[in-house]
């Protein structure tokens, strides 16, 4: 019964997982076939609070703990989408949250460092990748607007790309510092409720933006974002 009881839940939530890729990505003009391919696999009911995994395919944010929200699913794919990341990249990520975007993530690169200031969601996060079989991720505990510590890293190694998920009031300087000449770093860039989410191409040593759409997400707090 319990094995029976296992498989109506997996056949009801790919039936919803199938409704999302149909109306909210393919329908909003998400086209990358990875991304749509990885929304697909990655089980987003694994990373919200049992007492949410009914909603977890709606079209909308949901609490995950400490005032943090996991972003709907059509932000998740827009933001991976336009990142332009390949399997040979390796990139950042700021704010692991639920860990659901670092899973995303992790289908499509060779890497994911991905930094979150409060202990209890990156643990939470840790143990639902490993549960799911993801290895190529790893965790740091800190201040995400202050870069992945350097002493953590090969000497001179730079990220491919950098995506921020939470609001900063402009693109934390650290960062870009550890982005490679030609890389992208995406952020929700902003000082009130609504933010911009723009993706910046490193060229020389300065950035050159384009904005997406406005969006709507928790700060990052951080010696280089906002105050706590």
């Amino acid at each position: 019964m319990i094995a029976m009881h296992g498989r109506d839940k997996e056949d009801r939530f790919a039936k919803v997982r199938a409704r999302m890729l149909k109306w909210h990505l393919e329908g909003r003009n998400i086209t990358d076939p990875r991304v749509l391919a990885v929304m697909a696999e990655v089980p987003r009911e694994e990373f919200v609070p049992q007492s949410y995994q009914s909603q977890a395919y709606a079209d909308g944010p949901l609490p995950i703990g400490r005032a943090q929200t996991i972003s709907q699913p059509y932000i998740v794919a827009l933001m991976t989408q336009e990142l332009r990341v390949n399997q040979d990249y390796e990139v950042l990520e700021i704010g692991t949250g639920s860990g659901y975007q670092t899973a995303v993530l992790s289908k499509l690169v060779k890497k994911v460092y991905t930094m979150e200031r409060f202990s209890v969601l990156s643990e939470s996060a840790q143990a639902v990748l490993n549960k799911l079989g993801i290895t190529n991720v790893e965790f740091y505990v800190g201040d995400g607007s202050c870069g992945w510590p350097e002493q953590r890293l090969p000497p001179l190694r730079r990220f491919d790309r950098i995506m921020i998920t939470a609001a900063v009031p402009a693109i934390p300087e650290p960062l870009v510092e550890q982005l490679v000449d030609d890389g992208f770093i995406m952020a929700p860039v902003g000082y009130g409720g609504i933010q911009e989410l723009v993706v910046c191409e490193k060229k020389k040593d300065k950035l050159f933006e384009r904005r997406i759409c406005g969006v709507r997400f928790v700060q990052l707090v951080g010696k280089y974002s906002f105050e706590e």
